[in-house]
């Protein structure tokens, strides 16, 4: 290339950056909205897209602007799979098909990774049994040099076992068809959240979330107790330390005031101490021949995987909790609490809040939030019912296009609608980008979860850093792909995919909602450089939006 094609090639790419720039200042100001009085520029001619002559993008362009737009925020983002079966289906019987997923097989390409992964081959109790025995094998080296070595060697083991965890879930969120349960896999492990960085939780990660996931759409109260049951929610939130004099009210605290019935319920610090002695007993164990259990109790005893209920931790005589007796009865104790947090009006109110608000925005619509309360206590907290009436609902429709992306919608959606349906083999990038962003996978340190509200996720640095990210993502020129289709030991596709944006899911999705600031720098951007329109579309104020 001679220097004069150089020096006209940096100077279209520059026109670009400059573009994508103007695009974040316009995030930065508040996502789209310009200051009053401001003239938008004239436009150019729209850009000319012609999609692939195929049935799939032909009936993906059938599907009206409004159900993309629902399916866009009910989902990761569409992509042409997507919308074609909206525009076979319709909106309604998609949302019913979408709330009763049937069992689907993953591409080879993913499914042996997940099948090669060691939180899949191995059970739970195997694995911590192996890790006890590394643990311990290291801590009994007596040589200083060798000893680190070897307890970096253990910790190493755990990281392995955490990020398997993380890319299995990002591979499904990426991937599966099932969105809609996607979407709630998400939300249900922020709800019941827990952090890894304690003690040895990132051995438990994956089979939390595997096992939270096939309760999803199911009823609360199954979800309920598979949280409350399960040894890494016992860990995290100390329940193991709570025994019959000895009483830690963490679990307990959190189980009412995060998990159900809300901090504004009415319970009081009596009904905590109350709820903890109810939870005596809960804990974990690998071994059940480890417990030692006094025999007159040996028929109370449970252990399932590595969860134990022990009778000789447990507080034996009556409680009182929110102002009804529980009479002793071992481990039922537990599953007739759990019965009434969950058909509690006030977990109906405090859950269905927070589920409009994760798919609507920071103030979702008290009415409609009545509405989803109601068909909560109509049908036993059937997830998959209120979840309908949220997505039918009309306070959903005029809602789109407002509700803010956090991290996860915004990295996900951001690769399912730049790659439209490509298959995702290596979710690393992603995954780089949701820590980059502050939101990786069991990262969240207070058992709160993550915030939902805009405020928390639209601040300058944040708004910068997707800038960052859409590029390493999507890539400069188009050619980029950030390793998200190559794997050691899998050969990648040929060619491999690249980014484009000028598909039917973006024209159904982002372009009727584009401002005419927004239209004219991709516009810039495809006459300078075309290859770098679809990370620009994706730093668009309106694509941080749904």
């Amino acid at each position: 290339m001679t220097p004069s094609h150089s020096d006209h090639a940096a100077r279209e790419r520059a026109a670009a950056l400059a573009c994508a720039s103007a695009l974040v200042a316009a995030a930065l100001a508040g996502c789209g909205t310009p200051p009053a009085g401001t003239k938008a520029p004239e436009l150019g001619p729209a850009p000319s897209i012609v999609l692939p002559d195929t049935h799939q993008e032909a009936d993906a362009m059938r599907v009206s602007t409004l159900d993309a737009q629902r399916v866009d925020r009910a989902t990761f983002g569409v992509d042409a799979t997507v919308l074609q079966q909206v525009g076979r289906l319709g909106y309604a019987r998609w949302v019913d098909e979408q709330l009763h997923p049937k069992p689907f097989t993953l591409p080879p390409s993913v499914n042996d990774r997940i099948l090669a992964m060691k939180i899949t081959r191995e059970p739970l109790p195997a694995r911590l049994r192996e890790e006890v025995a590394v643990q311990k094998a290291a801590n009994a080296v007596v040589d200083d040099e060798q000893k680190k070595a070897a307890q970096q060697s253990y910790q190493k083991g755990l990281n392995v076992q955490a990020n398997e965890a993380a890319q299995r879930w990002l591979l499904l969120a990426a991937n599966s068809p099932d969105q809609v349960q996607e979407r709630l896999v998400w939300f249900w492990l922020n709800h019941f959240s827990i952090a890894q960085s304690k003690a040895n939780l990132r051995v438990f990660a994956g089979d939390y979330e595997a096992t939270l996931r096939t309760h999803a759409l199911g009823r609360f109260r199954d979800l309920l107790e598979a949280s409350a049951t399960h040894p890494a929610m016992l860990r995290y939130l100390d329940n193991e330390r709570n025994a019959a004099g000895q009483i830690n009210e963490n679990y307990a605290r959190e189980l009412m005031e995060l998990h159900t019935l809300g901090v504004d319920a009415g319970y009081t610090q009596a009904d905590v101490q109350e709820m903890a002695r109810v939870l005596t007993g809960l804990g974990v164990r690998i071994d059940a021949g480890d417990a030692k259990v006094r025999t007159p109790l040996q028929a109370q005893y449970v252990h399932i995987g590595a969860f134990e209920f022990n009778p000789n931790r447990h507080d034996q005589r009556p409680k009182q909790v929110l102002g009804q007796a529980v009479q002793p009865a071992g481990i039922a104790e537990v599953h007739q609490i759990l019965d009434r947090l969950s058909r509690n009006p006030a977990t109906a109110r405090h859950v269905s809040t927070q589920l409009a608000q994760y798919f609507l925005g920071d103030v979702p619509p008290p009415a409609l939030v009545d509405r989803m309360a109601q068909r909560w206590l109509a049908t036993d907290g059937d997830i998959a019912q209120v979840m309908k009436t949220l997505l039918t609902a009309p306070e959903y429709d005029a809602s789109l296009g407002k509700h803010f992306k956090d991290p996860w919608e915004y990295v996900v959606s951001a690769t399912r609608l730049a790659y439209d349906g490509n298959i995702v083999v290596n979710p690393q990038p992603m995954l780089d980008a949701l820590r980059q962003l502050s939101e990786p996978p069991f990262g969240r340190e207070t058992p709160d979860g993550y915030p939902m509200i805009e405020a928390a996720w639209a601040s300058p640095g944040q708004m910068t850093m997707r800038f960052d990210i859409a590029k390493n993502l999507v890539g400069g020129n188009g050619n980029g792909n950030g390793g998200l289709f190559k794997v050691d030991g899998l050969a990648p596709p040929a060619p491999l995919p690249r980014a484009r944006v000028e598909s039917a899911a973006w024209l159904r999705t982002q372009a009727p909602r584009e401002s005419e600031a927004t239209r004219q720098a991709l516009f810039e951007t495809l006459q300078a450089h075309p290859g770098d329109w679809a990370w620009v579309a994706i730093v668009s104020p309106e694509f941080m939006r749904n």
